[in-house]
């Protein structure tokens, strides 16, 4: 059960002309733009990462203006893992679990939850917040992922679960985000 105080958000490459070939695109846009803006609410520290930002372009501008204030990590490597200002970061933030969306399920999701787990972290991945090209790669990523022992949770679940109860700002202000 992810914690607000134990937990991390993990954004992976939603980038360029790639981030508009995912299947439900539509989809994968507005619950990240929902999951981002509920993470800043809860003030989760957020680690923000693009794939080779120089060929594959920045992160589409519905997803970085909630982004506002942060700056995204460059990576060569498909595990967040591989790169070294990833870790260093995650490991300033004290926090064992991560809640992990983005792009694609099947390579760069994938290969940063199977490295997290393996760091023993607690992944929860947020399956209407990830894609893949295909729906296929998309439906296999997250399979993996969860034999892997990766929790598997939607943008919804994960917000509630995070707020606890009912009655705070935050509760409002989420509530109204999911709605």
């Amino acid at each position: 059960m992810v914690r607000v105080d134990q937990s991390s958000f993990v954004l992976i490459d939603v980038q360029g002309k790639l981030a508009t070939l995912m299947f439900e695109r539509q989809r994968l846009v507005e619950n990240l733009q929902i999951l981002l803006k509920g993470a800043r609410i809860l003030n989760l520290p957020i680690l923000w990462l693009e794939q080779y930002p120089k060929g594959l372009g920045p992160t589409v501008p519905e997803v970085a203006e909630i982004l506002d204030g942060l700056d995204p990590i460059s990576k060569t490597t498909f595990s967040a893992c591989g790169e070294q200002r990833f870790l260093d970061a995650l490991s300033a933030t004290g926090r064992r679990q991560t809640i992990v969306a983005g792009i694609e399920s099947h390579v760069c999701v994938y290969q940063t939850t199977r490295d997290l787990l393996a760091d023993d972290m607690e992944v929860e991945v947020i399956t209407d917040a990830v894609s893949s090209r295909t729906e296929a790669n998309y439906r296999l990523g997250l399979g993996r992922m969860a034999s892997m022992g990766a929790t598997l949770s939607s943008v919804e679940m994960c917000l509630f679960e995070l707020l606890r109860e009912a009655g705070s700002d935050p509760f409002k202000e989420i509530s109204r985000l999911v709605r």
